[in-house]
């Protein structure tokens, strides 16, 4: 393998960019969904997840909050090629972990919401999470960030 150091990054640094985006993006939608739920929509959860919800303490919804901004900012910092997304990508995977922490370590979200459905997600977050930097650090060592 070549140690070829080349500015101009190839179609593939565009495409995962791309849909780094959009993934990031989704998550904000899931996001707002939630902080902005409706009483009808509320309505179709269990008792148990209302509450989940609903106990969820104001630094858990905020690492969240951090967790999708940054995320999208860092997938627009990747496709302006600037280098700033690695440490965006860092702080919004921090958010993923504490927003988890709270999910699964103080709160309950495997009795609520099932041991299957409720580690699914959050661990494709997680490894995405983990990609992202992963990614990034690898384009700002071949020169395609500045």
């Amino acid at each position: 393998m070549s140690d070829f150091i080349s500015d101009q990054p190839p179609t593939s640094f565009w495409v995962f960019s791309g849909a780094a985006l959009v993934w990031n993006l989704i998550g904000l939608v899931f996001y707002y969904g939630q902080v902005t739920m409706s009483p009808e929509t509320a309505a179709t959860l269990t008792a148990q997840q209302q509450e989940f919800f609903a106990s969820t303490p104001t630094w858990a919804t905020a690492a969240h909050a951090i967790a999708v901004t940054c995320g999208v900012l860092g997938s627009l910092l990747l496709l302006f090629r600037k280098a700033w997304a690695v440490p965006v990508f860092v702080v919004s995977f921090l958010g993923i972990v504490v927003q988890d922490v709270h999910a699964f370590v103080i709160g309950n979200a495997l009795e609520v919401f099932g041991s299957g459905n409720a580690l699914i997600l959050p661990s494709i977050v997680l490894v995405i999470g983990a990609a992202l930097i992963w990614y990034s650090l690898g384009a700002r060592k071949k020169g395609w960030l500045i």
